[in-house]
């Protein structure tokens, strides 16, 4: 009792409660048009943001972060679900989930350090229009042998137009009125009202397919356990959990920022995986931490586990007791929610930045975001990451300079400066002429070091060349850790390395 009391004291539960309850209003919209997108009925979203949101919220890395079905894992599932059925999605879930929890035992999450920022908004861009263009499904109706879809009518396509176009305008406005009650709902709300007093013809949620049901039960995947399937879903899980981290670690990341904490990635990974394998087996379609709720409920004021816990208990309670009034709902205001969502995502700065960043990061940028839209964001996230390695190492490569002189006695003295690796050891060959030097030659590595394999064979080859031709070779200021990378190599010859009793290296023991 005194530890619950303690945690009363030291953070304002009602507080929390009603950002969790603000957060559960703004999951509703944004889960059924998420499932319009992977191509499910609205429920498999809405049990996936309830499942995800409340397994993540005990026993995530990040309190206070909001995780639910999203757009980004919607797009991939599109494919599949056409495919092969709701079923493989499933085991697709599943099978994501033990994916995920497999990367936070290896303690793959500080990975997520890695990723450029030029990277980082090639993705939010990519998403951004990719969401933006699964929207434009919407807009067709089913045709009446109903084996297709085919663009609404001209007048239909007009009032859908302007309810969107209403939708969009009341979330920009709202926000400047007030932040009591998400803009998203309140645009909502007032699209079906304007929608049901005046008894508009327009496409609604409930025309789509029902979500009336009850709580989530537990049902093993109709698939024929065998390789084939495997086969199917493997590629399927793979990139979604590739995905599903990718936003959730940046999104710890992005709250981690906000609330000046520091989360846990490693135990967020394992806590994701644990969500999916949990919502695969109860009928839902995955999910991961959304950006948008996530920013919402830490900016009302949550900082610990009650509201993600309270907005999922929230969530399932309209799932119980008012899927007859979501089914009403028009998905024009859905749409228009989306299409804000898109705008949001977007990171608009980018174009003023482009002129101002280095080429490489500008090209890194707009790869990543075409990339994004022709295949999914696991892809282009480690397409850009490989090709910003990649501009890196040459950057790096270039810069290695040898400086020559002659000592008083004849010696003659190379001074090597930046990193010799890989992408620099080519270089770094060319810059010496055995034949041509003195009998005695120093190679100086005050500014420098040996830094992989490749560098190593490339010193050998230098120093083997001055010592065919009987010339004495004198390794200066090589750092103790670079000294036991050629050691542990056993690549060393014969050759002498200079001691300097004043010289301190950085070394990762010091």
């Amino acid at each position: 009792m005194p530890i619950i009391q303690n945690y009363f004291k030291q953070h304002d539960i009602k507080l929390e409660i009603m950002a969790g309850i603000t957060v559960a209003l703004a999951l509703v919209p944004e889960a059924v048009a998420f499932s319009f997108i992977a191509g499910v009925e609205p429920l498999v979203g809405l049990y996936a943001a309830f499942l995800v949101c409340l397994i993540t919220s005990l026993f995530g890395g990040r309190p206070g972060m909001i995780s639910g079905a999203t757009g980004a894992l919607a797009v991939v599932m599109v494919a599949l679900v056409q495919n092969h059925g709701v079923q493989y999605l499933f085991a697709t879930v599943i099978l994501m989930g033990v994916l995920q929890i497999l990367f936070g035992y290896l303690k793959l999450g500080k990975f997520i350090r890695i990723v450029p920022e030029p990277v980082i908004y090639g993705f939010v861009n990519g998403l951004a229009i990719v969401i933006f263009i699964a929207q434009f499904g919407q807009f067709k109706v089913s045709s009446p042998d109903g084996l297709t879809t085919e663009w609404m009518g001209q007048s239909s396509l007009a009032l859908m137009g302007v309810l969107i176009a209403v939708t969009m305008l009341i979330i920009y406005v709202t926000p400047k009125l007030t932040k009591a009650v998400p803009a998203s709902l309140v645009a909502i709300l007032a699209i079906f009202a304007i929608v049901y007093i005046f008894n508009l013809p327009t496409k609604s949620v409930g025309d789509i397919a029902s979500i009336k049901g009850g709580f989530p039960r537990f049902n093993i995947p109709s698939v024929p356990f065998n390789f084939e399937t495997l086969k199917i879903i493997f590629p399927y899980s793979l990139i979604l959990a590739g995905i599903g981290l990718i936003e959730s670690l940046l999104t710890l990341t992005i709250v981690d920022e906000l609330t000046e904490t520091r989360g846990r990635s490693n135990k967020e990974c394992v806590a994701q995986g644990a969500s999916n394998i949990v919502t695969g087996f109860f009928g839902g379609m995955g999910g991961c931490a959304m950006i948008g709720q996530s920013i919402i409920n830490v900016s009302s004021g949550a900082r610990t586990r009650v509201s993600g816990v309270v907005a999922a208990l929230s969530l399932l309670s309209f799932i119980l007791f008012a899927s007859s009034l979501i089914e009403l709902v028009p998905v024009a205001a859905l749409v228009g929610v989306m299409f804000m969502v898109c705008i949001g995502t977007f990171e608009w700065t980018s174009f003023r930045i482009l002129n101002k960043i280095p080429k490489t990061d500008a090209i890194v940028l707009v790869l990543v975001t075409v990339m994004t839209v022709i295949f999914d964001l696991a892809i282009a996230v480690i397409i850009g990451v490989i090709a910003s390695a990649l501009v890196f190492a040459w950057e790096s490569a270039i810069r290695i300079r040898v400086r020559k002189s002659i000592d008083d006695d004849g010696t003659k003295v190379y001074e090597v400066w930046g990193p010799l690796f890989f992408a620099s050891s080519a270089l770094f060959v060319k810059k010496f002429d055995a034949y041509g030097d003195p009998e005695k030659v120093i190679i100086d590595f005050k500014e420098s070091r040996v830094v992989d394999h490749s560098g190593i064979e490339a010193l050998k080859k230098v120093t083997s060349k001055y010592v065919a031709v009987n010339k004495q070779v004198i390794i200066k200021h090589l750092s103790s850790d670079c000294r036991r990378l050629l050691d542990n190599a056993g690549t060393m010859i014969e050759i002498n390395i200079m001691e300097d009793p004043n010289y301190k290296v950085l070394s990762p023991d010091t």
